[in-house]
């Protein structure tokens, strides 16, 4: 049987030789029987013959009444030739002529008819049996018996072909049953089994049994089905296990990540620091993401381009970190050069910081360009923008409301110093000038005119720091940061002066507070008030910049600069001066210039130079 036919057509040809082979058995067997039959009467009646043979010579021979033995052995000799054609004998002789048992059956009957029977009819009834009858009776006999002989080996010979093709039925079932058991448990039983074991390893997860079955029947084809079904459910099984373990480090990240957006947000509200604070939580929640560098841009209103607020990675300390020893941010070249930027093949996102109305920022997320943000991590990048978005939004509030809570205070101390002390000194200064006209003489002259002067010019520095100072409120009440407030009062020196005074302003937005604001504003006036009314200059530059972690603010001028080569000492506009550079936590320095002039130099580190200040100034 071919391996490669189908199981129905293999069992319908095992089932079909079967058949054929009872089919073929019964068959031979009924034509063997058919050919037998009669063939055992066939032998007895010609057995008989023998014996009839004998009869007959033996009534020839023992004959004595003449008439009456001739009579019985004429009807003797018909019967015995009747019995010598019976139906019995010629229907086991077959019809071919040229078969044996014909041509002896018709040698018996040549026999007969040429020398037995003429020798009985020629024999005198009574007399001696002569040799010829003897002889012709043995030839005859003779004959007779090699007659039954060969009938009895004919039929012998059907019978032993009977047994052959028995026997020959016998074994081709016997080899059909073992070849069908052979091809049914090859090809049905062990197949079947492999499927059972392989359901058995399926329902324990283990996906790695396969049938390999060979053909193309239904067992194989089956196993070909279960060996398909195997892979693809060890895939998917692989799959889902991999979705799982992914959402399980998802969620892991994600339940870790929160916690860190948690204690974020205690940090955000609490700490007000984004060099301490945010940055290493920014720095974990990488970490935790496989993401970053992390930057925060804000958007200044008076800034075209959005401005850097925070970075997790940089070689440099960005201007915004409030204690220059902080190291927060700062990494080796080598470990920023392997950073996913814009220049080293990286991804980024960004996300808006902004509340209901008001974009205050951009969330910039970096990440390798290997790698997909999925949403559990954007998500939670999103929840980080909203989380910073309300800080800002807070922050940002606070330092609004303190702005306009120190202008009001400001407005207040203008009208104020305005309706009293202005209004005091202009009385002073009139009494003073009341005091000269007396004209006193005599030995104490000079001391009167000493005094009289010393409180003349105390009285018109106080005037003048008066003046100033209301000048500067009434300036902040009408601008909205020092850039703009720097700005006015240079083009009000410019005037003053009859010359344009050159600004030089390169301070980061939001590095100072409203007090440092105020203080290093009135510092530039003082310093340019100083150089219109005594440097006798013809370029005035006033320079604000940036050099982390300190401000600095110079006013230079080409005039004559300082009469003994040093700041003076004891000067009011000095004192004041210096007043507020101790309480803005620097120093004022005022020295001659080697190309000429004099420049007035300060320089201090802003307390609040960062988004969220750590301490709130006071005015």
């Amino acid at each position: 049987m071919k391996s490669r036919t189908s199981l129905v057509n293999r069992l319908s040809v095992v089932v079909g030789a079967v058949v054929m082979t009872a089919l073929v058995s019964m068959a031979a067997t009924l034509a063997v029987s058919k050919s037998i039959e009669g063939n055992a009467t066939a032998i007895n009646q010609a057995g008989a013959l023998r014996m009839g043979a004998f009869q007959l010579l033996s009534r020839a021979a023992g004959s004595r009444d003449h008439e009456r033995d001739n009579q019985a052995f004429q009807a003797l000799t018909e019967t015995y030739m009747a019995r010598l054609v019976n139906v019995g004998i010629t229907q086991a002789i077959p019809d071919n002529t040229e078969h044996p048992l014909a041509r002896q059956y018709q040698s018996i009957l040549d026999t007969w008819q040429a020398e037995l029977q003429p020798a009985l009819k020629n024999h005198e009834p009574g007399s001696l049996v002569s040799a010829r009858l003897i002889s012709a009776t043995d030839t005859y006999v003779r004959e007779v018996d090699q007659l039954v002989t060969m009938l009895e080996e004919r039929t012998e010979a059907r019978i032993d072909l009977l047994h052959l093709i028995q026997i020959i039925s016998l074994a081709f079932s016997i080899l059909i049953i073992l070849a069908l058991f052979i091809d049914l448990k090859n090809r049905v039983l062990r197949p079947l089994r492999k499927l059972v074991d392989i359901a058995d390893a399926v329902r324990q997860h283990d996906f790695s049994h396969k049938a390999q079955l060979r053909g193309s029947d239904e067992l194989a084809q089956l196993g070909d089905a279960f060996d398909q079904m195997t892979s693809e459910l060890a895939l998917t099984y692989h799959e889902l296990e991999e979705r799982v373990r992914t959402k399980t480090d998802e969620l892991e990240k994600s339940n870790a990540a929160l916690q860190l957006l948690h204690t974020a947000s205690h940090g955000l509200f609490a700490n007000h620091d984004l060099c301490d604070g945010a940055v290493p939580m920014l720095q974990q929640l990488e970490q935790l993401l496989g993401i970053g560098p992390i930057q925060i841009y804000l958007h200044d209103r008076d800034s075209s381009q959005p401005i850097q607020a925070v970075t997790t990675a940089t070689r440099e300390r960005p201007f915004y970190c409030r204690d220059h020893h902080c190291n927060a941010c700062l990494v080796q070249p080598e470990q920023y050069e392997d950073l996913p930027i814009e220049n080293n093949d990286g991804r980024r996102l960004l996300l808006p910081i902004r509340t209901p109305g008001h974009l205050l920022g951009t969330l910039e997320v970096w990440y390798p360009v290997d790698m997909e943000l999925s949403p559990t991590a954007r998500q939670l990048l999103e929840t980080l923008s909203d989380q910073l978005a309300t800080a800002i939004f807070l922050e940002r509030q606070i330092t609004e409301e303190q702005q306009l809570t120190l202008a009001e205070e400001r407005t207040v101390i203008a009208r104020e110093l305005h309706d009293s002390l202005a209004q005091s000194l202009s009385y002073l200064k009139m009494q003073v000038a009341r005091l000269r006209r007396l004209n006193i003489t005599g030995e104490q002259e000079a001391t009167h005119e000493a005094i009289l002067d010393e409180l003349s010019m105390g009285l018109n520095s106080a005037y003048r720091q008066l003046r100033e100072l209301l000048t500067t409120f009434r300036l902040k009440l009408d601008t909205p940061d020092l850039s703009s407030a720097l700005k006015h009062t240079v083009e009000e020196f410019s005037e003053r002066l009859g010359k344009p005074v050159q600004l030089v302003y390169n301070l980061p937005p939001n590095t100072l507070s409203p007090n440092e604001e105020i203080h290093t504003l009135q510092i530039v006036r003082e310093g340019l008030a100083n150089a219109v009314k005594h440097a006798d200059a013809s370029e005035v530059e006033v320079d604000i910049i940036f050099e982390s972690p300190k401000v600095k603010a110079r006013i230079r001028d080409n005039g004559k600069g300082l009469p003994d080569g040093d700041q003076p000492i004891n000067h009011y506009g000095m004192v004041i001066m210096q007043d507020r550079a101790r309480t803005l936590g620097g120093q004022v320095r005022v020295q001659n210039r080697e190309e000429g002039g004099v420049e007035v130099s300060l320089s201090f580190i802003p307390k609040s130079r960062n988004l969220i200040p750590t301490e709130v100034s006071s005015a």
